[in-house]
Parts: C-alpha cells; sequence; structure tokens
C-alpha cells in the first residue's frame, strides 16, 4: 500500500475480516453485528468511492489488492446491500474498477465479474424474498444467475429507452407523455451504473431527450457524471448525445475545455500534430460549430490567456483549435451549417472574412498581397477613433491572434519574399505589442525595422558567423521591452531557418542565444509551429525540413 493514501490499509483488512466473518448474514448473531456496523461501513465505502473515482481502475487494483475480495463479499450479503445508501456507494465503487478498454484475458475476466456483481446488485431488491424459487426458475430457462441478470439489464435497458423515444404512430411523436419526474428518475437511476456498456443505448436516449419542458429535466448529478465518465474515457458515445451534454449542462462544458487547456499545457510539446490530436480527440472543436457552445469556450479560452498572461502553449493550442474548428466547420452538413458570421458577430466582418481565409487556399505569391490586405484593415480600425477602451482593443487584438499561422507566414515572407515590409512590419508590431501607450508600438515598429534591415543585409550572404549576426540583432540580448524581443526573436529564427548563410549557423547560433537568454520555449514553440505549417503545406525544400528536425530534437531536450 502506498503512503498517503487517503484509505489505509489496515481499514481494508478489518472490513475484510468482517466480510469474511458475516458471511451471508445467515446468523442473528451475525445479522445483529452488521447492523451495528452498517453506519461505520457506508463511511468506508463512500471513503472508497472518492479515493477510486480519481484513479484508473489498473492503478486501483494494484494499490489495494484486496478491494476486490472485500466488495464480492459484501455485495452478497443481504443485509448490507438492503441498505439502499450501501448498495448505491457498491455500485459507484465497481464501476470505477470497470476497464473501459480491457488489454488482457485478466481484465476482461474482471469486467465480467464486475458485470456479475452489478446485475445482481441492480435485481437483489426484487428477488431476495424469493431467492429459491428464482434460482430454479432461472436454471429451468438454462441461465446461469449472472447470464439472466445481464439479459435482465439489457432488457431493462431497451424497456426505457422504448419508453423514452416515444411511439411512433403514422409520424406523429407521442414523446411529451413521459413525465420529467420520471425522465429525472431514469437519469437517478442511471447514476451508479454510467461506465456499464450495457447503459450506454439508455445514456445516449436520455442526453438527446427534451421533452418539452421549459427547464431541465435530467438531474445534474447525471449530466456531470456522464461528463467525467467521457473526459476519463471511461465511457464511449456518439458525438451527438456529448454535444447535447454539453449544451444543456454549461458548467460540464466549461470543465471540458479547461480539462482540455489541463492536458495540452501538461503535456511535452513535441509537435503540433500530437496538440492537433488530444484537441481534435476531445471533441470540442466539432461541438463548437454550434455557436453557443463556440462563444462559451472562446471565453474560456480568452481567460485562460490572461491569466496565463499569454503562454506561447495556451496562445498555440488556441490557434490550432480554431484550425480544427474550421475543418469541422467546413465538414458541416450544408443544412445545418450556421454562416461564419454567427461565431464573431461584433467584429469587422471584411477582416474576419480575410483571417478566416485558409493559406493554403491561395497561392503562395499571393500570401504578401492577403497579409498587407489583413494589416491595412486592422491598422485602420485600431486607429479609430472609436475604439478607445482596452477591452475593444483586447477583443481585436484576440481575433488576430487566434489566426497566428497567418503572422507565421507574415514573419516568413518578410525574409522569403519580395515584399514591402511596413505593413507586415507593423501587423507583427501590433500582435507583439497592441498597445500604444507611450508610443509603444510606435517603438517596436521602429527597432524591428532596424533590426529586418539589417537581417535583409545578411539574408544573400552564403558565409555567416555567429559573430556576424550577434551584431546586427545585438538588441535581443538587451531590449528591456518584452514585445520587442518577442517579434526580434520571431524574425531572427525564420532568418535562420531560411536564410543559406543562417542554416549554416542555425543550432550554434540558437544553443547560444537560449543559454544566454531565457526564450528557449519561446524558440521551439516557433519551430514546432512552422514544422506543423510545412508538413500540411509539403512545399519546403528538404534542407529545411532537416535543419528543423534537428533543431527541434535538441530543443526539446533542453525545454
Amino acid at each position: 500500500m502506498a503512503q498517503g493514501t487517503t484509505v489505509p490499509k489496515l481499514n481494508f483488512e478489518y472490513w475484510l475480516d468482517k466480510a469474511i466473518e458475516w458471511g451471508q448474514a445467515t446468523t442473528l448473531e451475525s445479522q445483529k453485528d452488521v447492523c451495528l456496523h452498517l453506519p461505520q461501513l457506508q463511511e468506508f465505502l463512500h471513503q472508497i468511492y472518492e479515493t477510486l473515482k480519481h484513479m484508473d481502475s489498473i492503478v486501483a487494483i494494484q494499490q489495494f489488492p484486496l478491494i476486490g475480495q472485500l466488495l464480492g463479499r459484501l455485495c452478497w450479503n443481504p443485509f448490507v446491500i438492503g441498505y439502499d445508501e450501501s448498495q448505491k456507494t457498491l455500485m459507484w465503487c465497481l464501476c470505477c474498477l470497470y476497464s473501459s478498454e480491457p488489454q488482457n484475458p485478466v481484465e476482461l475476466k474482471a469486467n465480467s465479474w464486475i458485470r456479475s456483481l452489478l446485475c445482481h446488485l441492480l435485481s437483489s431488491s426484487k428477488w431476495e424474498s424469493n431467492e429459491a424459487e428464482t434460482s430454479t426458475f432461472i436454471s429451468t430457462l438454462g441461465y446461469t444467475s449472472a447470464d439472466y441478470y445481464c439479459h435482465l439489464v439489457k432488457n431493462m435497458v431497451f424497456s426505457l429507452v422504448t419508453e423514452l423515444r416515444g411511439n411512433q404512430f403514422n409520424g406523429l411523436n407521442i414523446q411529451g407523455r413521459v413525465s420529467a419526474s420520471r425522465v429525472n428518475a431514469v437519469s437517478l437511476f442511471c447514476l451508479p451504473l454510467i461506465t456499464l456498456p450495457d447503459l450506454t443505448p439508455l445514456l445516449e436516449t436520455l442526453l438527446l431527450y427534451h421533452g418539452g419542458a421549459s427547464k431541465e429535466i435530467l438531474s445534474s448529478e447525471f449530466l456531470e457524471a456522464v461528463n467525467e465518465a467521457f473526459l476519463k474515457k471511461k465511457i464511449s458515445l456518439p458525438e451527438s448525445a456529448i454535444f447535447s451534454l454539453w449544451l444543456r449542462h454549461l458548467p460540464s462544458l466549461e470543465k471540458a475545455t479547461l480539462y482540455l487547456l489541463d492536458q495540452l499545457v501538461s503535456i511535452q510539446l513535441n509537435s503540433l500534430e500530437e496538440v492537433a490530436c488530444v484537441i481534435k480527440d476531445s471533441l470540442l472543436p466539432q461541438a463548437a460549430s454550434h455557436p453557443a457552445i463556440f462563444r462559451i469556450v472562446n471565453e474560456i479560452f480568452k481567460n485562460a490567456l490572461l491569466e496565463t498572461d499569454g503562454t506561447p502553449e495556451v496562445m498555440t493550442a488556441i490557434q490550432v483549435f480554431t484550425q480544427l474548428f474550421l475543418q469541422a466547420h467546413q465538414n458541416e452538413n450544408k443544412q445545418h451549417k450556421f454562416p461564419l458570421k454567427a461565431y464573431f458577430p461584433c467584429h469587422h466582418q471584411p477582416l474576419v472574412t480575410a483571417l478566416l481565409r485558409c493559406p493554403f487556399e491561395l497561392p503562395t505569391t499571393q500570401w504578401s498581397q492577403h497579409l498587407k490586405h489583413i494589416s491595412d484593415m486592422l491598422k485602420a480600425l485600431v486607429e479609430d477613433t472609436n475604439i478607445s477602451s482596452l477591452a475593444d482593443l483586447f477583443e481585436i487584438w484576440f481575433l488576430v491572434a487566434r489566426f497566428g499561422e497567418w503572422l507565421d507566414i507574415a514573419a516568413e515572407q518578410l525574409l522569403k519574399a519580395a515584399v514591402e515590409p511596413d505593413a507586415l512590419l507593423w501587423l507583427l508590431a501590433f500582435y507583439y505589442c497592441p498597445q500604444n501607450e507611450n508610443q509603444q508600438r510606435t517603438q517596436t515598429m521602429v527597432e524591428a525595422q532596424t533590426v529586418y534591415n539589417r537581417l535583409m543585409m545578411l539574408f544573400s550572404c552564403t558565409v555567416l558567423s555567429v559573430k556576424d549576426l550577434e551584431v546586427a540583432v545585438h538588441s535581443i540580448m538587451d531590449i528591456e521591452q518584452c514585445c520587442n524581443q518577442h517579434l526580434i526573436t520571431h524574425l531572427l529564427t525564420n532568418f535562420l531557418l531560411f536564410s543559406s548563410g543562417g542554416r549554416m549557423i542555425a543550432q550554434e547560433f540558437i544553443y547560444h542565444i537560449t543559454e544566454t537568454t531565457d526564450i528557449s520555449k519561446e524558440v521551439c514553440n516557433l519551430l514546432i509551429r512552422t514544422a506543423y505549417r510545412i508538413n500540411r503545406n509539403g512545399e519546403e525544400n528538404e534542407r529545411t525540413v532537416k535543419l528543423l528536425n534537428e533543431l527541434l530534437q535538441k530543443l526539446t531536450l533542453k525545454v
């Protein structure tokens, strides 16, 4: 037993000894002893459940090797399960031990054993008074008790699903005949059994059921439990059922979004493909095709960004989420698709339209012109006297920031293409320094132009030394304003990737600046985003791809 666990080993042994001593409570003495200890037993079972619900089933069994024996014996003690609270808590504990994806014969056998115990608990109140006759009846049918109770549960689920879906007669849906209290009672009945696979059709039906009531008819405990089980991958439900859950229960949507952000911040960021996989697996980009869900998720993302002071990991997660949301929206059935302006109703629509344009829908030769168009609209909007509050400015900045792929392309185009730099530099200056109080953005723009001009003078050099580049961008080490340093790091990283001289010294220079400044994570994040874009587009030369992979291998070890 691991130290520091909330369920002490001594208690497990004590209660197992008691369960063995009681047996099936066939003597008056054992029955009295069960009744005497029942309140303490219930408290102990609840303590076990509170611990188990935060654990993986395999870990739980490894950490508490006596748990199976204990729960199994208690489930067959009629004086224990005769108390509703004990019966319910036993069901909850068993469901926590159920493996949603069994990996070996032992786990499959354990799942089968858990199902039979759950079925026994479900049916015990109806059958315990007539157990002998029931056993004979089951045997006559050719079933074992476990088989029979499994069929009983399946039939019960089928019956409830049929009742909730309503009878269809000549196309007339009479779903509303099922009372709200009846639906609420069914949702409460499901609570201890949510992770039982046989119950899945009933969970789906409940989540999709509305019945015309003006207020929520499913219990909030049920909705929270389903959401928790889904997040921890203990159940699998159709997308439509999960979307309905989040639409009808805001706390579940909030918890799912925060759970996703926690996952993304805590994982080692090796590639955006991994990040995209985690985000897509959450179903939130697909669910966000409903504008109400999109707006809630959007607000949570904004708050997370503010609370983390614009952490690169959070910003990148938001940008990848936006890309996946747009893909999901594009794949939506045209009949059910909302117009994109429904997701950004308060923003300047021409700017929204330009940002929504996927870069790979345009020829690369048109990227610079498209970026200039975005920059010109944004500049006119930001410098408009009507944009007076910081809140308004933040909303505009957040709109631009979530389409960060265009910003990365702007930094790349400045160095790779023959462009008029002012518009693209202004776009980057706004992103890294949206406020212009005390002329901050203006100063950022001046310094960015200086560094850009120096980099362009070196761009055609085939032979470069670290010293040459250091002299050109000495300000990266000295600048006090954080936003300037971020912008210059962005330009410099692209210079190292896309200039022939830069590629020769990239590893040495990046090692040098990450040792002398605290920008390892920032550079790593830039490289990961670039690799993701190149992998999707597939047009970059092999030397750049090879260099990117080498740099990422070394930097991810440092980070």
